[in-house]
């Protein structure tokens, strides 16, 4: 064959490639999809979700299925989306420990972080806030790690479970603080935040939405936010950083992925649809009190960002020597 047949054919074949590519967007969503949320109902992780995925259901026409499926640390669900067929008909919605805690805390994940998936969208990110039972003689950071270094062994902060947002942020203050406190792993955030309440355990890290109700009421002190800068819904909380622990900063974040390979045009357009909804005054007046801050931005910055946030925590959780199996 001809050099310039050869030529003509492989022309002919990507054109063709390029204009299936070009026509599956253009009719997708053809047909429902499935967003898998590999953690249980009623979460922060499922609520966000379900509350965009209705939105895009309108905006698409077609049905948004969510679909429940935790366990093993978010990697079962996981595990499923990275082996499903990458056409844009199964997503997966996850918090941030999935791409950047669990990576390094299990010495085999049944899916490749870094190349099973497409990173879409993120939906929102929230800072955590350091709470303390008011039996505990602390009224701000400073106090807390002045009572920490007179009384080692003695003050204990609760965990979601071992590697995950609430145990990792307060590590990042132990190392940046030089201070040590004692962990008491729970089950999940609910029963380390009713231990709290109870004065079961001192301290806590965790998204301050949920709590509150109790720190209004005076069941429970914030004594800083794990923001850059104070939170315009609490103006009267100071951040770690300005309480005497320069450089600290911890939040956990949400967002969207797809198989890899799945086409770029489809990721564009998912892309596109999110960020309008992640725009709208209206969505921000529903996240604004839940101090959940929108994701703007490109894909490839979401990609960038994960990558960014992965180091942070992956070097703290080295640091502990922490590990899951």
């Amino acid at each position: 064959m001809s050099p310039i047949k050869t030529r003509v054919i492989l022309a002919a074949i990507l054109g063709l490639a390029a204009g299936s590519d070009g026509a599956s967007t253009q009719n997708y969503p053809s047909r429902s999809i499935n967003v898998m949320v590999p953690t249980a109902t009623g979460g922060l992780t499922d609520v966000l979700t379900r509350n965009i995925t209705q939105r895009l259901a309108q905006a698409w026409s077609q049905s948004v299925i969510i679909e429940n499926r935790g366990g093993a640390g978010h990697n079962i669900g996981a595990a499923a989306v990275a082996k499903a067929a990458p056409d844009g008909y199964t997503l997966m919605a996850v918090e941030a420990g999935t791409f950047v805690a669990n990576p390094f805390l299990y010495a085999k994940l049944p899916y490749d972080p870094d190349n099973d998936f497409e990173p879409i969208s993120g939906f929102a990110s929230i800072s955590m806030a350091l709470l303390a039972h008011p039996s505990l003689p602390a009224r701000n950071v400073r106090e807390l790690i002045d009572l920490a270094r007179k009384r080692p062994g003695e003050i204990s902060y609760g965990t979601s479970g071992i590697g995950g947002v609430l145990h990792i942020s307060i590590l990042l203050l132990e190392t940046l603080a030089d201070v040590k406190l004692v962990p008491v792993h729970y089950r999940g955030a609910a029963p380390a935040l009713n231990d709290l309440l109870g004065g079961h355990i001192n301290v806590i890290s965790m998204g301050p939405s949920i709590a509150l109700p109790q720190v209004r009421a005076g069941q429970l002190n914030m004594l800083a936010v794990g923001s850059g800068k104070r939170l315009p819904q609490l103006p009267d909380v100071p951040t770690l950083d300005e309480s005497g622990v320069p450089g600290y900063e911890a939040s956990t974040w949400f967002g969207l992925f797809a198989p890899a390979r799945t086409p770029r045009t489809i990721i564009a357009k998912i892309h596109s649809d999110v960020q309008r909804i992640l725009s709208d005054p209206e969505f921000k007046n529903y996240l604004t009190p839940q101090l959940l801050e929108p994701m703007i931005g490109t894909s490839e910055e979401f990609a960038a960002f994960i990558k960014s946030d992965a180091q942070k925590w992956g070097d703290i959780i080295r640091k502990a020597n922490l590990s899951l199996h």
